[in-house]
């Protein structure tokens, strides 16, 4: 038997008072005040943001139709899946079965395809076997271990990633450059701090920021999409890295090409 929590749906109406559950205690920072003007355009576009709240669990879910997905993928005709996060004591409690079944009800109640969402072992992601358990199948792979994920309702062509990466990377050019966009809160914080890292290594720096999925699909140069940071025209990383580990991938990346 399903288990039914208490939702609020993030509307334009709402938002400055419920937030979007990322960054709710870091409300003046940057990072939420982007997220913030970035949701109040998505909105117009479908997108969903539904969270369970405290006392009744600690969740959220956030999705939008495929054409508008901030990953680089392409996935018109399906519901796109951004982030699944459950925490605490929550997790195991059939909050994020319950998020997943109310994105899945709003897909089929459009007519679209089915659902869509880009998975990871080794990322702070939902894990592919999450999604099989759910009835998801893998159709397409990107490196270094993403995984796109799709439950489909109907006969129709499987979305895909945009690809193309290492040719991506390449159009940035010298230097350290953040390739990111203001879908994810935390990723102004990231972006803050190679920037200082670039600065003491005596790096020249760059700080991109894609601002439309558009853009994403066409120049994001991973699958996660919207955060990479890449050196001289090659991806260093596709999430969070600590400064060791950047610097240990630029003097890798400076002995390869020297």
């Amino acid at each position: 038997m399903s288990i039914e929590f208490m939702v609020t749906e993030v509307t334009l109406e709402n938002v400055e008072k419920t937030g979007f559950f990322c960054y709710m205690s870091a409300r003046k920072s940057e990072g939420f005040k982007h997220k913030l003007d970035w949701v109040k355009v998505r909105l117009a576009e479908g997108l969903k943001i539904k969270m369970v709240l405290p006392p009744h669990g600690r969740g959220f879910i956030e999705y939008l139709p495929g054409e508008f997905a901030w990953r680089a993928v392409n996935a018109a005709g399906y519901m796109f899946i951004h982030c699944v996060w459950v925490v605490g004591k929550s997790k195991g409690s059939g909050v994020a079965s319950h998020l997943l079944a109310l994105c899945e009800h709003d897909a089929a109640a459009l007519g679209l395809n089915g659902v869509a969402m880009v998975t990871s072992e080794s990322r702070y992601m939902v894990k592919p076997g999450y999604l099989e358990k759910k009835g998801y199948k893998a159709v397409d792979q990107a490196p270094p271990s993403f995984t796109l994920m799709v439950k489909k309702f109907k006969d129709a062509p499987d979305p895909a990633f945009c690809g193309d990466w290492e040719a991506k990377a390449r159009r940035f050019g010298k230097g350290l450059t953040v390739v990111r966009a203001d879908q994810c809160p935390y990723l102004e914080s990231a972006a803050q701090a190679a920037r200082g890292w670039a600065e003491e290594a005596g790096l020249e720096f760059h700080d991109v920021i894609l601002e439309t999925s558009k853009e994403v699909r066409e120049k994001a140069p991973s699958a996660y999409s919207v955060y990479n940071l890449v050196y001289n025209g090659i991806l260093v990383g596709d999430q969070y890295m600590n400064k060791a580990s950047v610097l240990e991938k630029v003097h890798s990346i400076d002995d390869m090409l020297n």
